[in-house]
């Protein structure tokens, strides 16, 4: 360790801090980037809460082994603030004591950093960056002591209007809504996290260029997510989806409202309102309703209308998107189209499905599929011109949606909209089990390929 390095840093904190000394085994001063940095001992929670206040541009916070018992959160509003403990298991930020409601973490701050702690508790959301460009988390665990509790904060590790995120070697633990949540975001990269315990495991919602790989989504509602809302200015695209273990997500849905609170319990991912999305060489492995979802927007809110954008209210890329028009500069971004889904393996899935709520598409599938497991992949057929129960080769695929490549995978066109405007039976599906997907059987997006996602402030 060269000690030369940490002394030429600006130190300051109530207490006397020799730096290297035993509360800082694995990061300290001589490892901060930034101009300015401060070490605080573990548990010393007047120096946590002074170094956080007197926080100036390009400023290291270290904190050392222990628990930080706080009953306020921590707000930074200047640029180049680093958060840094001393691992997931030895440094801890506790909000269990607080009797208020604030975010653990509440940041609008460019190249913003957090890495080698664990947050409990938040009265809110965990560690919130908002409007910030070069965003990093790294070996973070953001987590509720309580499981499955509708009281617990909405989002664990929650990016939202930023540039430039990188989230990595992290966990997010029993949220309420989403424990990985990356929205309205541009150029991210999502890898190697665990997600557990949430109703969304991980959610990329209203993003342009995520790539969302190595991840483990297990024993939540919905294992990885992707969809737009309605009113949000940015129109998703560009959305690489591999190489993910989803597993076992059949934890039951206790958000205590919005959007995910329709998500039956054991769906593996859906995409949802969404464009140029990869979804491939996953794993999917018993989940309880189904594995793979294709929804339209009008699934979530039937009306057209509340998904129109006036195009000069859009933020980033979507003129290249051929979205449907709604009149003079007006575009809607309810259709999910453009949709690759290869090389991923099915195993175990869609043999319990959510009937909790008839409302539900899990009710539905369970009376459509009363015996037979569930097929690994659905699709709700809205917007096809032309839709045939009878004869695979007479439908239309005006969304693009492609299979091809997924040898083990079953699929079912749902013609939902038919579905839920006619009364009991159910009407007539396409089903296939054999692998052989008529003119979904495509294995690529139209257009260019989806680039891979490089981050030019957090490196790849």
């Amino acid at each position: 360790m060269n000690h030369l390095r940490i002394f030429s840093f600006v130190c300051a904190s109530t207490t006397l801090v020799a730096c290297g000394e035993s509360n800082f085994p694995e990061n300290d001063c001589g490892d901060a980037t930034t101009t300015n940095c401060v070490e605080v001992h573990g548990g010393d929670e007047e120096a946590l809460l002074e170094a956080v206040n007197n926080a100036t541009a390009s400023t290291t916070i270290v904190m050392g082994k222990g628990t930080f018992e706080l009953t306020s959160g921590l707000s930074f509003a200047v640029n180049g603030i680093h958060i840094v403990g001393q691992g997931i298991d030895r440094t801890t930020i506790s909000f269990s004591t607080a009797t208020t409601q604030f975010h653990g973490i509440n940041a609008d701050s460019d190249d913003f950093l957090v890495q080698d702690f664990t947050m409990i508790d938040s009265p809110g959301h965990g560690i919130r960056v908002d409007s910030s460009v070069g965003v990093v988390y790294r070996r973070i665990r953001a987590t509720w002591s309580e499981p499955f509790s509708s009281s617990n904060g909405a989002y664990g590790i929650y990016p939202v209007r930023c540039e430039d995120v990188l989230v990595e070697d992290s966990y997010a633990e029993s949220a309420s809504d989403a424990g990985l949540y990356v929205g309205q975001c541009q150029h991210v990269i999502v890898r190697n996290n665990h997600v557990t315990g949430n109703v969304a495991g991980l959610e990329i919602e209203n993003t342009q260029y995520a790539d969302v790989y190595g991840n483990i989504a297990e024993e939540n509602t919905a294992g990885i997510v992707v969809f737009d809302m309605q009113e949000n200015p940015i129109v998703g695209r560009d959305v690489r989806i591999f190489d993910n273990i989803i597993r076992n997500n059949n934890a039951p849905n206790f958000a205590p409202g919005g959007t995910v609170k329709a998500i039956p319990a054991g769906t593996g991912t859906f995409a949802l309102a969404s464009r140029r999305v990869e979804i491939r060489n996953n794993t999917y492995e018993a989940n309880d309703t189904s594995d793979i979802a294709i929804l339209s927007g009008l699934v979530l809110d039937a009306d057209p209308a509340n998904w129109t954008h006036d195009t000069a209210t859009l933020v980033g890329d979507w003129d290249d998107l051929g979205l449907m028009p709604a009149g003079p500069n007006q575009v809607m971004n309810f259709r999910t189209e453009n949709v690759v889904i290869t090389g991923n393996t099915f195993s175990g899935s869609g043999t319990y499905p959510d009937t909790s709520d008839p409302g539900m598409l899990g009710f539905l599938l369970s009376l459509a599929f009363p015996v037979d497991p569930i097929p690994s992949v659905l699709y709700d057929a809205i917007g096809e011109t032309t839709f045939d129960a009878s004869n695979l080769g007479a439908n239309s695929n005006d969304n693009h949606v492609c299979l091809g490549g997924n040898p083990a995978a079953s699929f079912a066109s749902l013609d939902l909209l038919t579905q839920m405007m006619s009364a009991p039976p159910i009407q007539p599906m396409i089903v296939i089990r054999d692998g052989a997907f008529g003119p979904f059987g495509c294995t690529a997006l139209n257009g260019a390929p989806i680039a891979e996602v490089v981050l030019p402030s957090a490196g790849n």
